[in-house]
């Protein structure tokens, strides 16, 4: 059993993404991450997927939700965001403020991919 502190992300070498795990592998966990997340004004993930369900949970700001073959969605605080597991997708700020989330997944470590299927190296322990 682990009891943590949160802490605030921190910049990470994906320009404009803050970012802290929260839990994961690092906790002996094997099928859930917990991520705290923030994008600055004009920052996005890339297009990507990973091999499990994610749930994002909007605490402030507004982004834009990119889902394959749907159009994109504007969301905010307050909502939450489910993704299918392999559903290509992505997430930017739409705003002028920090997006902030948690972005909770079923897997440990996640391990997520670029379209054309490459691993995708996070700076980051999941």
């Amino acid at each position: 059993m682990h009891i943590l502190m949160n802490v605030d992300p921190t910049p990470s070498a994906i320009p404009g993404i803050r970012h802290a795990t929260l839990a994961g592998s690092a906790q002996g966990l094997q099928q859930l991450s917990i991520w705290s997340q923030v994008l600055e004004p004009g920052a996005a993930t890339p297009p990507h997927r990973h091999d499990c369900d994610e749930v994002l949970l909007c605490s402030g700001g507004r982004g834009v939700f990119r889902l394959e073959g749907h159009k994109p969605r504007v969301f905010g605080a307050n909502t939450t965001v489910c993704i299918p597991r392999n559903a290509l997708h992505e997430i930017a700020n739409a705003g002028e403020v920090p997006l902030r989330f948690v972005a909770v997944f079923g897997s440990a470590p996640v391990a997520p991919q670029l379209p054309d299927g490459t691993p995708i190296d996070l700076p980051w322990s999941s």
